[in-house]
């Protein structure tokens, strides 16, 4: 384990030299508070940092860094604190680097399909501000009202439409980055094309804040599908449901945007939480369809040939909506759904597990399981189309405190041997951080884990930049 100094009052006049004496925040607990933790429910993953600063420029950002490992004190960068892997915490105090500041879109460049914007801008601004264009951001995540497009960058997020679009790596070409020791980087740019070298782009992408931090970022941009359909399909059961999930793609030939899961434990709990009523008593589960396209005809066809053969393989009933009204009411219980079981049960441990698409009918069942072995509830919704499912674990309301804390652990274990098992891993989308550094090696073997060490230390020999994450060295 590195060895870190403490931030002084010296540290504190130098911090507030380079990012301004109102830009930073200290001996403050309230004020600091709301940065010592992500949106990970469990508050033991939370830290106080020594300070929080919010720098507004590149030359900011390196000289920080500069300082950091003259003085060698930890820095952790972070965006708008939605992530769900403790990967924004300051595990090791020491300076908090907060990107909100950051927050300019420089440039939407329509010629070339490409905007630069800095990490602390909010995506769901982003993405309005491009539609004016006749353009989307297609890697967007599902939190993109709040998160910062920096942060998904680091994570790599994902989202409902990543089964046809892809995720948010798919459409970074170029970053700027400061690297942990302060040297300023320029990887990529509006190139489609670029094999000079290594791809370093795509190295940083998905890193989580440990190899660099971005504060120029480029985004590829497509443009906006002229139409877009949402199908909700009930079922009696969950395995009705996810039988259909790999059926709808290999039967159909049709590729749609998103199928979002919600199986009866989530679909009622969102429901009642948002005081909606189900459309039906028996509904086991459902799935949220979309399809979208150039051709207002073609896609409602494609959505009536899903529905066909949703229907054919034991779906009770399909619903089709193309007005922003039927559509916001099919997504609104999905969304909230998160929400819901945090205002039931605060204690819970949400998952993000991925498998192949193919191999998630042989997983729901393996969950039923897991719930009765350890008495946890497991509800689970998620992206079935791409195989990232958000299996929740979840303390029952009996259930006292501490069997909870001896349980969990086991639960997480067990849950991930089986993810492994059907070909998958442990995260599809909220990343390791430090809330899952401990089961990495579950699913990834010792010689891979120490090539990435590698690849760490060689870019952070002092390991000053979110330490703790991933892996510890």
């Amino acid at each position: 384990m590195a060895h870190y100094e403490p931030v002084t009052p010296n540290i504190i006049y130098e911090l507030k030299t380079i990012v301004g004496e109102d830009q930073v925040i200290f001996n403050d607990h309230e004020k600091m508070e709301p940065y010592s933790h992500d949106e990970v429910a469990d508050l033991s993953y939370a830290v106080m940092p020594a300070v929080v600063i919010k720098p507004a420029t590149t030359a900011e950002v390196s000289a920080v860094m500069k300082l950091a490992n003259r003085e060698r004190i930890p820095v952790t960068p972070r965006g708008a604190g939605s992530g769900l892997s403790g990967g924004a915490v300051p595990l090791h105090g020491g300076i908090l680097l907060s990107t909100e500041r950051m927050n300019r879109i420089i440039e939407i460049d329509s010629d070339n399909l490409i905007a630069v914007l800095e990490p602390g801008v909010i995506t769901n601004e982003f993405n309005n501000e491009v539609q004016k264009e006749g353009l989307f951001f297609a890697g967007y995540p599902m939190s993109l009202e709040m998160c910062f497009i920096g942060g998904n960058v680091a994570e790599n997020a994902g989202g409902g439409r990543a089964i046809k679009y892809g995720v948010t790596g798919r459409y970074i070409t170029g970053l700027e980055v400061v690297l942990p020791t302060g040297e300023i980087c320029s990887f990529g740019g509006k190139r489609v094309k670029d094999v000079t070298g290594y791809n370093m782009v795509q190295l940083m992408v998905g890193s989580e804040g440990t190899l660099g931090i971005f504060t120029k970022i480029y985004v590829k941009l497509i443009p906006l599908p002229r139409a877009k359909i949402d199908m909700m399909v009930l079922f009696e059961d969950v395995q009705s449901a996810i039988d259909a999930v790999p059926l709808i793609m290999n039967k159909t030939g049709i590729i749609p945007t998103g199928i979002e899961f919600m199986d009866k434990l989530s679909l009622d709990t969102s429901s009642k939480f948002l005081g909606e009523k189900k459309r039906y008593e028996n509904c086991g589960a459902i799935l949220i369809i979309e399809v979208d396209g150039n051709d207002p005809d073609q896609v409602r066809d494609d959505c009536l040939r899903i529905g066909e053969l949703c229907l054919d393989n034991s779906a009770i009933d399909a619903f089709i909506a193309d007005g922003p009204a039927d559509q916001e009411k099919i997504w609104k219980v999905r969304r909230h759904v998160a929400e819901a079981f945090k205002a039931i049960s605060p204690e819970q441990s949400l998952e993000d597990i991925v498998v192949p698409v193919s191999n998630i009918p042989k997983l729901m069942p393996k969950l039923e399981e897991l719930s009765e072995k350890h008495g946890v509830l497991i509800p689970c919704y998620g992206h079935a189309g791409d195989g990232n499912l958000h299996a929740t674990i979840v303390k029952k309301p009996e259930t006292d405190m501490d069997s909870w804390k001896s349980i969990l652990p086991g639960v997480l274990k067990d849950l991930y041997t089986v993810t492994r098992e059907l070909g998958g891993t442990i995260s599809g989308e909220h990343g390791i951080g430090h809330k899952r550094k401990s089961y990495l090696p579950l699913v990834l073997s010792a010689d891979e884990i120490e090539a990435m060490k590698k690849i760490k230390i060689a870019l952070d020999p002092l390991m000053i930049l979110n330490p703790g994450k991933i892996f510890d060295l």
